[in-house]
């Protein structure tokens, strides 16, 4: 019984203002993450699909051929008060910078942008640990978001 005292006490103590799975994010050697994050979305990957697009826009010249791949993301939401229910990642071959993460609060939807020569390694991750997604924004304007297993003991 005494041993269950201080474990209790521990447990209804107010939680750190830092964000659930912080301990997956590289260092601030920037100091952009000094506040606490305005907003968290953190889902857990429980499905995904592959979407290779095929486009062709007849009405330029010369014509434009596209092959959009996309990765589809759904899960189950993790933090406080999130909302998402879905991440699109955008793979791009041909682009010096990538867009930023975007969260659209109507649609519930993540939007990142990574580019291709990342696509096998995020897929290897979803087909072979737990897998979560994190957005974060902060007051100042900064975001960010990853893609993350949890620990994995080493084989």
């Amino acid at each position: 019984m005494r041993a269950i005292v201080p474990l209790l006490l521990l447990l209804s103590m107010p939680l750190a203002a830092a964000p659930l799975h912080s301990q997956f994010l590289p260092p601030d050697d920037l100091s952009l993450r000094q506040e606490a994050p305005e907003g968290q979305q953190l889902l857990q990957v429980t499905d995904y699909s592959v979407v290779v697009g095929n486009q062709r826009q007849s009405n330029q010249q010369p014509i434009p051929v596209t092959s959009p791949l996309l990765l589809r993301l759904k899960g189950k939401p993790l933090s406080k008060g999130a909302t998402i229910s879905q991440v699109v990642i955008s793979f791009d071959a041909e682009s010096k910078s990538l867009k930023k993460p975007v969260y659209d609060d109507k649609r519930k939807v993540l939007s990142l942008n990574y580019p291709s020569s990342q696509y096998p390694v995020i897929l290897d991750l979803l087909r072979n640990n737990t897998v979560y997604v994190q957005f974060l924004s902060y007051g100042n304007g900064h975001i960010w978001a990853d893609l993350h297993t949890g620990t994995v003991r080493a084989r």
